[in-house]
């Protein structure tokens, strides 16, 4: 009788099974398109040239969907390189060059655009007003820079004209690394002010018989928990894309463009919604810019919808009678920032599908629902409301609550 004990036995017979079979199994492909998919990487150094101290934030945008103030793209993905990484000991009145690498993981076959900033600590810098290092990326009131960050980019080297990275697969199907994609940051590219936070000064209900609803937006300064936002005013400036030294008009109104840029977008809508899900853009619940594969489609003006949900917006803008701020003494345009108490929005009767921003389908009726209001600032900074220091959702998110943020306006 054998003696030897049952656990070795056992593994002497899976010893002699896997040296007389050593052929791998077969292996196939997942049905799941997803995992089938050729991933890669964009990678680079962040290089910083100046006194500005921070955590690096850096930032991968669809080409195709830019951020703001060129778009409203959201980030796809991001990275976090720590202040002591990037800066170590250096002392503060050095002006560098600092470097340290940074990378993309996992990144599938398209066109990008890598953007980001420096999340300045101005108090230990001394620089005015006070900030301390604020990003947290989950919020859409705590996503962006402030005042003091330093902001950067990948821009071509000669140029400094930002630059389009295209991650292409070989002819053999193989998906190479996008590598050396260097992030520039400079002191000349440091955010001049705070996020145009405000709270609007007029009843929410837009009636259907009404042609026009005006709103007054005011500054909010916000300085509770994780929130610190010192708007002492809002910032008015013409738009001058081709740097001609002359506002330009777009349309051909002759009635010269001016930033912020007004968005105003409908909301989710749904009894089985939480109150944190109707904070959401209609037919984007999970917020992630992309408008869902299924969800509310309205009929058009002039011909059938195309099947696909739709991005409902109004015609909306700046009152022209800001423009009475913007002359200087001689007549002549103030082609630099200007400073105003307030804001008067107009918002037209008129709604537009902008699945397609380059050609906005107009819609037969301004549909009834909620609609949340965002500015953007020339620097690319927003704000909108209604956000998550709305009082129904702030506690549940660690977030100050602040009764005016969660104001909407009301289509019945």
């Amino acid at each position: 009788m054998s003696t030897l004990r049952p656990t070795l036995r056992w593994g002497l017979v899976l010893a002699a099974l896997l040296s007389t079979h050593c052929d791998p199994p077969p292996v196939e492909a997942t049905a799941d398109h997803r995992q089938r998919q050729s991933l890669s990487r964009i990678e680079g150094q962040v290089v910083v040239q100046g006194r500005v101290r921070g955590n690096a934030i850096v930032l991968l945008y669809d080409a195709a969907r830019p951020p703001p103030p060129q778009g409203t793209g959201r980030p796809l993905s991001f990275t976090v390189i720590p202040q002591e990484r990037l800066f170590g000991p250096a002392d503060d009145s050095s002006a560098g060059p600092f470097t340290a690498p940074y990378t993309f993981s996992l990144v599938a076959p398209g066109r990008y655009l890598v953007r980001g900033f420096i999340d300045a600590d101005t108090c230990r810098t001394g620089v005015q007003p006070c900030h301390t290092p604020d990003f947290i990326p989950w919020y859409t009131v705590t996503g962006e820079p402030n005042a003091g960050d330093m902001g950067g980019a990948a821009v071509d080297p000669v140029t400094r004209v930002p630059r389009v990275l295209e991650l292409a697969e070989n002819a053999d199907g193989t998906l190479p690394a996008l590598t050396g994609v260097n992030v520039l940051f400079g002191e000349a590219s440091t955010v001049p002010v705070d996020r145009p936070v405000f709270w609007v000064d007029s009843p929410p209900r837009f009636e259907r018989t009404a042609s026009i609803k005006l709103l007054d937006l005011k500054p909010l300064p916000i300085q509770q928990g994780a929130v610190d936002q010192r708007p002492a005013a809002m910032l008015v400036r013409f738009v001058d894309e081709n740097t001609d030294g002359q506002p330009d008009d777009a349309n051909g109104d002759s009635v010269p463009d001016i930033w912020p840029r007004v968005v105003v977008r409908k909301l989710a809508e749904g009894e089985t919604l939480t109150d944190a899900q109707r904070l959401a853009d209609e037919n984007d619940l999970d917020r992630n810019g992309v408008l869902d594969a299924e969800g509310a489609e309205y009929p058009r003006m002039e011909g059938p919808g195309d099947g696909q949900p739709d991005l409902v917006v109004l015609a909306a803008g700046l009152d022209t009678t800001v423009l009475n701020s913007m002359r200087k003494p001689d007549g002549s345009w103030n082609m630099g920032p200007v400073f105003v108490e307030s804001l008067r929005v107009v918002v037209q009767a008129r709604a537009f599908d902008a699945r397609n921003p380059q050609q906005p389908q107009l819609l037969r009726a301004v549909p009834s629902g909620r609609y949340a209001i965002t500015l953007i600032h020339v620097t690319g900074q927003t704000w909108r409301v209604p956000n998550e220091l709305s009082p129904s959702v702030a506690a549940a998110d660690g977030l100050p609550e602040v009764k005016s943020q969660a104001f909407v306006l009301e289509v019945p």
